[in-house]
């Protein structure tokens, strides 16, 4: 007898198998026993007489179910009709989670357990079809992979949003917040880079877009330029969204995510400038978005919108200017409807005088940026690069309200548990 999976069901018509998993729901009707059976590859309903079932079955009962293959009379499923059951734990207690409505906070004080639902399933299911499509891509396209360090001795924007920590005799060292500068090293030496990993910002802020701990791609390319950089971003982000349609229709289902309107999002995207956004929402042209500003502008196109050249003064210092007006810089940040923004990226200056003039202009310690500034030193070229949000990404494709929704553990300014 064949030990099988459920999502391998079809397969084996008409067969007997064994599966392992847990009963997420049942009812009973006459004599006849309906299982919601799950296993972590998927959900089936598996049929069996009540003299089958033990007395005293509970939600999230682990189990062992033998019995054979059969197509649903009126659906495109598959079911078991049950020969045997095998108990492996009946839960010393009713499940927490019930079909009730339960409380965010309820619910992220039992996140080990609210995983198991159906919905926290298929999140984290897109992520995962996220994280290998943003890997394939880049391996497609001839990056190398580094691992930036999490302890740095310095930020990329400021130390006010960090977290310290008391490293031995030398003193603060910071949780980092990006590994952009130390891929600006590697990427002299081979050309295109990524990494991908967790990174830190203890901003106080309670938004359904923040997190204090996430996931962060970012990419550096030597020799690319500003508009090569949003070609890099555009044909990534058409790569990711190609591949969750390709697996993951029957999450974003259960996600009740249209469908149609990922179908719809092709390249090229549209681009707006900084000044001209600001003249369509009537917003200040001299400063940054607010968040309802950039949701407004996002929402007002059919697909991600890039947002070219911001003013200089409210961007890092390490963005080139633009020479067409040097009160802005070549950066860009991709808004996508429904959530804002997923991706944040910019030409780097790559002229030594310029950049240490911007280092002592925004008061930063330039002993503590000198390995960066020797990058411009010895064989200096144009390059750019980018960021991506996984969860930002994770909640825009998946359709979620919350950013807490998007990582399987999250942290937040006011919640460190489970």
């Amino acid at each position: 007898m064949d030990y099988i999976l459920s999502k391998d069901l079809k397969a084996h018509l008409n067969k007997e198998v064994l599966l392992k998993g847990w009963v997420y729901n049942f009812r009973s009707s006459g004599k006849l026993f309906f299982l919601q059976f799950r296993d972590g590859y998927g959900t089936l309903q598996a049929i069996a007489n009540k003299d089958q079932v033990p007395e005293g079955l509970k939600l999230e009962t682990s189990c062992e179910i033998v019995g054979t293959v059969s197509k649903h009379p009126k659906k495109e499923e598959y079911e078991l009709h049950v020969k045997e059951f095998k108990v492996i734990q009946i839960p010393k207690q009713d499940y927490p989670i019930s079909k009730k409505d339960h409380g965010p906070e309820f619910l992220l004080d039992n996140r080990h357990l609210w995983l198991r639902s159906s919905k926290q399933w298929a999140v984290m299911r897109v992520r995962d079809t996220i994280i290998r499509a943003v890997y394939d891509f880049f391996h497609e396209q001839g990056f190398i992979k580094i691992d930036s360090p999490i302890l740095t001795p310095n930020a990329c924007e400021g130390t006010t949003t960090l977290f310290p920590v008391e490293y031995f005799d030398l003193g603060k060292a910071y949780l980092s917040q990006s590994g952009q500068l130390y891929l600006e090293a590697a990427v002299m030496s081979l050309g295109k880079v990524y990494d991908f990993g967790p990174v830190f910002r203890a901003e106080k802020s309670k938004t359904r877009k923040h997190l204090t701990e996430f996931w962060m791609m970012d990419a550096e390319m030597a020799f690319y330029e500003h508009k090569e950089n949003m070609k890099v971003q555009e044909d990534m982000v058409c790569y990711i969204i190609k591949k969750v349609l390709a697996e993951n229709k029957i999450e974003l289902n259960i996600l009740e995510r249209k469908i149609e309107d990922l179908e719809k999002i092709k390249a090229p995207f549209y681009h707006i400038d900084h000044k001209k956004a600001c003249e369509k929402l009537g917003a200040d042209p001299s400063d940054d978005f607010g968040a309802e500003d950039e949701l407004k502008l996002a929402n007002s196109y059919d697909k991600p919108v890039f947002v070219e050249k911001y003013p200089a003064k409210v961007k890092a210092f390490y963005m080139k200017r633009d020479p067409q007006d040097e009160s802005r810089v070549l950066c860009n940040d991709l808004l996508a409807p429904g959530l804002g923004e997923i991706i944040g990226g910019s030409q780097r200056e790559d002229d030594y005088d310029k950049l240490l003039a911007r280092i002592k202009e925004q008061n930063l310690p330039e002993k503590d940026f000198q390995w960066y500034l020797d990058l411009r030193q010895y064989g200096s070229v144009p390059h750019a690069g980018f960021g991506l949000g996984l969860e930002r990404c994770v909640q825009w494709l998946t359709g979620i309200a919350h950013i807490r929704e998007s990582i399987p553990f999250p942290r937040l300014i006011n919640r460190l548990k489970p």
